[in-house]
């Protein structure tokens, strides 16, 4: 896979689809490699003519690891916030640093600017896109994410402990295993999710490639001490669309309604057995959505040359 520099690092990332087409910039979630993303689902967003780039966020997978820094703990964290520090000022970089890294990337790769797409975690930082880079987002799609107000309900107990869920031991097997237990808590239907086998293959995979574990601890301090936006959402002037699953324990359907209704003229979708994963069995409903959305919204020179 391709690397490249961008914002002061270098960024592993993979194309897919046609390099003219416009591009959609597909942001991964709190600690998640882009070898998960399944392959339909790449595939299927460039077959609806987009120009798909996929990324390793900072500090996870091959993208640039920021080993020299140590996050205060997350309890830190929340009790530094609740006593009024700056908290943002003391973590290695914030959700803002990582949309900078977004917005650098697609201008690296040398478009003006990109449909923007993000799921859990990565719907945050194309929020942040949006909002501190306005001129690089043609469209938005936050998915199974939250505008970051802090008073939307709060994960369930149990699904904030298989977040944050350590495993006794840094080898696939015990991850492999922890993350089928997870999906098992925090993800869709029965009917509708992944076997533990492909969970915990594709977790085994990704260890193999990255086991960065304070990469983990470093996004997540970046998620807790980001400073807040939801009172800045009221301001886009985006065409957005959101997607959530009625089943989310983790990042309940409530955060993504809020979103849509901050945004103005914002379009939201709350989907049937979906909960926070991507399951092979969703990439065609999802598809059935976003591809119908980005129809709407193909930019003059594109429709020049079809």
């Amino acid at each position: 896979m391709p690397r490249i520099a961008a914002n002061g690092i270098e960024i592993e990332y993979e194309e897919y689809g046609n390099p003219s087409d416009p591009m959609l910039l597909v942001v991964s979630g709190f600690s998640g490699q882009m070898i998960t993303w399944p392959e339909s689902f790449k595939q299927g967003l460039a077959e609806a003519g987009r120009r798909v780039v996929i990324f390793d966020n900072r500090d996870i997978g091959l993208t640039t690891e920021f080993a020299d820094k140590i996050p205060p703990s997350p309890r830190d964290i929340m009790k530094g916030i609740a006593a009024g520090e700056p908290m943002h000022e003391q973590v290695p970089y914030t959700l803002d640093d990582m949309a900078a890294d977004a917005a650098a990337l697609i201008q690296a790769l040398g478009a003006e600017k990109a449909d923007v797409m993000g799921f859990s975690m990565g719907g945050m930082i194309v929020q942040l896109l949006a909002l501190n880079h306005p001129d690089r987002v043609r469209t938005l799609i936050p998915v199974m994410t939250t505008s970051g107000d802090p008073t939307l309900p709060s994960s369930t107990e149990e699904a904030q402990k298989a977040l944050t869920a350590v495993p006794e031991t840094r080898d696939a097997e015990t991850i492999g295993t922890l993350a089928a237990q997870s999906r098992r808590v925090i993800g869709s239907h029965e009917t509708v999710r992944n076997s533990d086998e492909q969970t915990k293959a594709m977790a085994m995979r990704a260890f193999e490639r990255s086991d960065r574990p304070m990469g983990v601890a470093r996004q997540y301090a970046a998620i807790l001490a980001q400073p807040r936006w939801h009172h800045r959402l009221p301001g886009l002037d985006v065409p957005t669309l959101v997607l959530h699953g009625a089943q989310d324990p983790l990042i309940r359907p409530a955060a993504g309604q809020d979103i849509a209704d901050r945004i103005p003229g914002a379009e939201i979708e709350i989907i049937d057995k979906w909960g926070h994963d991507l399951p092979d069995k969703m990439v065609p409903v999802l598809l059935n959505r976003i591809v119908p959305f980005l129809g709407r919204h193909v930019p003059e020179e594109a429709r020049a040359d079809a």
